[in-house]
């Protein structure tokens, strides 16, 4: 069995705040295979970003502290390596899209200037040679004029063509594993399923890991082969991304998926998941989704519920279990 190119183990981490620590992430454990897809889902603030930035060292010292766990990548913990060796790895062999392309590029360097850098100090590139190659990054994503886009500065350019230089920058070594988060926001649909395709094709071609942030379960049933349901900091749910939209078992991921509209059913009242997310500085000793949960019981109460089963893991007491009217919904669902 190929082992994966990454493997968070019972990750844990927080973050200083004037009430108390912030507990972000709470034991995660997943791994990512060299060629595959695994999509990361859940609300805003779930911990799926921050699992991400813990990943590439880009957390702030003043504040965030590793509570617990690790992050292996080909056999080395990432959280003891020196900043200089993560300096090596970092947009080398281990890449990021960021969600916000105009605030991640420099607003004061041209293009051409920010594409050349990886290239000349991970792969030892002269100028001349970075600047042609950069160039042929821009075309290789789709954007036309590239010779005329390495002059130009960012601000110059749509949201959907700085996803793209983006995108360029991030493939420009060559990547063992690419982080993707939240890679569509803001883009039309159209553009959408370009970026989309384009992030599928340059994984297989290259067999290239690529952990795909999202909020969006459409994304995920197009391009993930795994996905992990995270909620509160912590994995509720991961497994095959077919068989977790097919049959959820957390009460959380059958709540995400009864949110999202289905083509055809216009009239039908999309489903919502009562309550707030709790307070991550004040989380209770038990389960985090039992106050939002209908089918919570004393029993969720008095413990957390560790992730249970083999292919496709819940971290539910009840895992699987559905009550009548969710036994009718995903019968209904397509």
């Amino acid at each position: 069995m190929t082992e994966p190119l990454i493997r968070f183990n019972q990750l844990s981490l927080s973050f200083a705040a004037d009430h108390g620590r912030v507990r972000a992430v709470q034991e995660v454990s997943f791994g990512v295979k060299a060629g595959q897809i695994v999509g990361i889902v859940g609300e805003s603030g779930c911990g799926k970003s921050v699992t991400a930035m813990s990943l590439m060292g880009l957390l702030p010292p003043q504040s965030a502290r590793i509570d617990g766990g690790e992050i292996l990548y080909q056999g080395s913990d990432l959280l003891k390596l020196r900043p200089s060796q993560m300096g090596d790895l970092r947009g080398n062999r281990l890449a990021m899209i960021f969600q916000e392309p105009m605030s991640a590029l420099n607003p004061v360097l041209t293009l051409g200037e920010q594409l050349v850098e990886p290239l000349i100090r991970h792969r030892g590139e002269s100028p001349k040679a970075a600047w042609q190659h950069a160039t042929q990054l821009l075309r290789e994503v789709g954007l036309a004029r590239a010779e005329s886009l390495m002059e130009s500065y960012p601000h110059l350019l749509s949201g959907g063509m700085l996803q793209r230089v983006m995108i360029a920058m991030a493939l420009s070594c060559k990547p063992q594993l690419l982080i993707a988060d939240e890679p569509t926001t803001a883009l039309d649909v159209t553009v959408q399923a370009q970026i989309l395709r384009l992030l599928r094709d340059q994984a297989r071609r290259q067999q290239m890991a690529l952990m795909l942030i999202t909020h969006d379960l459409g994304v995920i049933a197009q391009m993930a082969e795994h996905v992990v349901v995270m909620y509160a900091g912590r994995v509720v749910e991961q497994g095959p991304t077919a068989d977790v939209l097919r049959q959820p078992q957390h009460p959380y991921t059958r709540g995400l998926i009864a949110a999202r509209p289905v083509p055809g059913t216009r009239r039908r009242r999309l489903g919502s998941i009562p309550g707030q997310v709790p307070d991550l500085a004040a989380l209770p000793p038990w389960c985090a989704f039992a106050d939002r949960c209908a089918r919570a019981t004393p029993r969720c109460r008095e413990g957390i519920p560790p992730l249970s089963g083999q292919r496709q893991q819940a971290a539910c007491f009840y895992r699987g279990q559905l009550s009548p009217q969710e036994q009718a919904e995903q019968e209904a669902r397509p």
